[in-house]
């Protein structure tokens, strides 16, 4: 993987955490499948499909895969037994190398946060047992915010505790919400090469 830094001078760092800190995308799909098929879907979960939804937060990706299926299962019980059958699966997930390596670099100099469309619960569990979570002071999930990506609201939270100026901001992202928010909020942003991007 090689990411292209953009010139600028960025006094602070945001990134996204699942398929940009870690690889987790693998495993956040298989988690869907099989909950979508405890509920009755019947057919497999589409790729294209999940990966289109990358950085939606993860109740209204409930909300688009019930519509998706027929289903009139309740959201939040897909919710919640698709997080409970991802955190099992966190063990198999590994850090993405270029991206942590270059985080742990700035960290020594700059503010750095994680900005997520995850449940803060599942976050924090993720970011824990990948080694990752003292990295990290500032810490903004989907319960942190009214509007998830593609809205800015996140980015933009993570640079006021970071206090930092949304345009010296600098986001990694591999989903194109994340990558909307990012522009949305004034942010300049290193796209993540992702396993949709690089099936394209």
């Amino acid at each position: 993987m090689q990411l292209t830094i953009p010139d600028g001078d960025f006094s602070g760092y945001i990134f996204d955490c699942d398929g940009t800190l870690i690889d987790s995308m693998p495993a956040h799909f298989r988690a869907w499948d099989r909950a979508l098929r405890e509920l009755g879907s019947g057919a497999p979960l589409p790729e294209d499909l999940f990966y289109s939804l990358g950085g939606v937060p993860t109740r209204r990706v409930a909300q688009l895969l019930l519509a998706h299926f027929s289903l009139a299962a309740d959201p939040l019980e897909l919710f919640h037994r698709k997080e409970a059958i991802f955190v099992s699966m966190l063990g198999e997930v590994a850090l993405l190398e270029p991206v942590v390596a270059f985080a742990r670099a700035v960290a020594k100099s700059h503010p750095v946060s994680v900005a997520s469309g995850g449940p803060r619960e599942v976050v924090l569990r993720s970011l824990e047992l990948c080694g990752l979570l003292p990295l990290f002071p500032v810490i903004i999930t989907a319960d942190d915010v009214e509007h998830g990506k593609p809205a800015p609201d996140m980015f933009l939270l993570a640079a006021e505790r970071m206090r930092v100026e949304p345009a010296r901001c600098l986001v990694f992202e591999d989903a194109e919400p994340g990558i909307q928010a990012a522009a949305a909020a004034g942010m300049q942003c290193v796209r993540v090469p992702s396993r949709i991007t690089k099936r394209l």
